[in-house]
């Protein structure tokens, strides 16, 4: 199954729902790239949410740290909201919960990139 995606801007946030699996080969492939278009975009600020994510590898969790450094390095941020228990439990064991900045939903992590101004 192809991973798909929504965006949409709230405010000065660009928010990422994907769908579907994160795994290695084209999804993964297709993640970085639209990163890159949202940067490209001008917007810095992304929001990832991983509601309707149903599975993410090793291959997935990598393209995220990556997207974390390449958004940080371009002056921006990325967090992440909505993660399923699967999800949380991959980012737990790999210790990358405490790396990334984590919220239960999209509003207060929209709402979280206005508190750091």
């Amino acid at each position: 199954m192809a991973v798909s995606f929504q965006t949409k801007i709230t405010g000065d946030v660009c928010v990422l729902s994907p769908e579907g699996k994160i795994v290695i080969g084209e999804e993964v492939g297709a993640l970085r790239e639209k990163i890159r278009e949202i940067l490209d975009g001008g917007n810095k600020n992304i929001l990832i949410n991983l509601s309707n994510v149903t599975y993410i590898d090793s291959t997935g969790v990598g393209a995220l740290v990556g997207s974390f450094t390449t958004i940080r390095n371009q002056g921006g941020q990325m967090k992440l909201s909505n993660l399923s228990q699967r999800v949380r439990d991959i980012l737990l064991v790999t210790k990358l919960l405490t790396v990334f900045d984590v919220y239960e939903n999209e509003a207060d992590g929209a709402k979280s990139f206005a508190a750091r101004k």
